[in-house]
């Protein structure tokens, strides 16, 4: 029970997480926003102060913050199965509304409508990218120091192609290293005393957690390598997408370099057309924007069946996606939850905190500039110098209609706020008038 407030009875817990999953359209903002009016302002679950310090600790881990915060809500309110409950039924409703999706774009993208629908959604995805740069820096850039580090991390990724996950882990003991040594350039605040350390028992629970956690993630993996054979695509879709899902902090768009770095030009399981398609889609469903990690598994599968029925492939591989990406939610929240206190309070881990979120924003905009030479120009090219890589674009290919359906999202989204889901709308709208009136017209890919 939690001092002070309301707590509901578990069955009255069960039916509002799938709710917020069916309503949450906007990706991890919007998603906190309305766990944040359902638990705090209308049921009176949780404190403010209380939500906030959970929002701050979700931040701190891999994956998808949004999730983790409901798996956390339901975690302090009704323990494991609550944590549990609201960590699945959170993502469930999205999950499926994506796999429908992906199966109409491999059977039915190439007809007109369909071609014309998912037009209008690529445009505004350039503007929704932009805005998240916008509103992470807000956040991120507290010191010159901390804008330095973000520039460097736009080199780093996008010139250098430095991994992102090699990015992240320089950053992050950096800051730890030298943290303390110069607080001015983290922002840190005056240290406070730790809380005592935990006594035997609970470091005890925590091991036999992250043992357990650690079993049930790779269980399906494991099955599947025994079933198929360890060189399938499905175990290197697995394996990816659990990299990803420990080493990704930032949330879905910090995520996307390492997709468009791995996915698309490592690995070649999708084209960077379908990157923007997929993006489009999870940016339309309910659920957190990572789900576009759904279409990309499903995409990889289908293509290297191995034997399997391509589509039936497809299904496994998002399912799989999913399993990899979103479990490890569960392994984070049920081991560190009960140290929240003194991990919040310790001096050298906010100064990486604080680095990584840096960093997330130079990711964030090598997206942005990524996504924006695809969308707007037919031709992109790469110049590279010893270890320097240079896009260069070719100007006669140039997409009309691209750069004022993408102009009219960026009115819309940054100018007007209109919000995502009108932005959406709009461009989809507009999308469909041009490519249905003007079939003949160049298109956005």
């Amino acid at each position: 029970m939690i001092h002070g407030v309301r707590p509901p009875d578990f069955g009255e817990a069960v039916r509002l997480w799938p709710k917020i999953g069916l309503q949450s359209f906007g990706g991890a903002p919007a998603q906190i926003a309305m766990l944040q009016k359902a638990v705090v302002e209308e049921r009176g679950w949780i404190d403010e102060e209380s939500f906030l310090h959970a929002l701050n600790f979700c931040m701190l881990l891999p994956g998808p913050e949004a999730q983790q915060l409901a798996t956390y809500i339901g975690w302090r309110l009704h323990g494991v199965k609550g944590g549990l409950a609201a960590g699945v039924l959170f993502i469930v409703p999205g999950a499926l509304v994506m796999l429908g999706l992906s199966l109409i774009y491999v059977l039915f993208g190439q007809i007109s409508f369909v071609a014309a629908l998912f037009f209008g959604l690529k445009a505004a995805v350039l503007a929704i990218v932009v805005e998240a740069v916008v509103r992470i820096a807000r956040r991120a850039f507290k010191t010159r120091a901390l804008m330095g580090v973000s520039v460097l991390s736009f080199v780093a990724i996008g010139a250098l192609n430095l991994p992102f996950p090699l990015l992240i882990l320089a950053v992050a003991v950096l800051a730890y290293g030298v943290g303390p040594l110069v607080p001015w350039a983290f922002a840190l605040a005056e240290p406070s005393a730790l809380l005592e350390a935990s006594d035997k028992g609970q470091w005890i629970r925590t091991v036999r957690t992250v043992l357990l956690w650690i079993g049930i993630w790779f269980a399906p993996l494991a099955l599947l390598a025994l079933l198929l054979g360890p060189e399938h695509r499905l175990i290197e879709i697995g394996l990816f997408f659990a990299r990803l899902a420990a080493l990704t902090f930032g949330g879905a768009y910090a995520l996307l370099a390492w997709l468009a770095q791995a996915a698309v030009e490592t690995k070649g399981w999708v084209a960077p057309v379908e990157m923007l398609d997929g993006l489009g889609l999870a940016e339309t469903t309910p659920g957190p924007t990572i789900l576009v990690t759904q279409f990309i598994g499903f995409l990889a599968a289908v293509r290297a069946p191995g034997g399997l029925n391509p589509l039936f492939a497809g299904i496994l591989g998002a399912f799989l996606t999913i399993w990899m990406t979103f479990a490890p939610s569960f392994l984070w929240i049920f081991s560190l939850a009960p140290y929240l206190e003194r991990l919040r309070s310790n001096r050298r881990l906010s100064a990486s905190l604080s680095a990584i979120t840096a960093a997330v924003v130079g990711v964030v905009a090598w997206v942005a500039f990524w996504f924006g030479l695809h969308v707007l120009f037919g031709e992109v090219n790469e110049v590279t110098l010893g270890f320097v890589r240079i896009p260069m674009v070719v100007v006669a290919t140039l997409r009309l209609d691209a750069l004022l359906l993408s102009a009219l999202a960026f009115v819309l989204l940054l100018v007007l706020h209109r919000g995502l889901s009108v932005t959406l709308l709009a461009t989809t709208v507009a999308g469909l008038v041009i490519r249905l009136a003007f079939p003949l017209s160049v298109g956005l890919f």
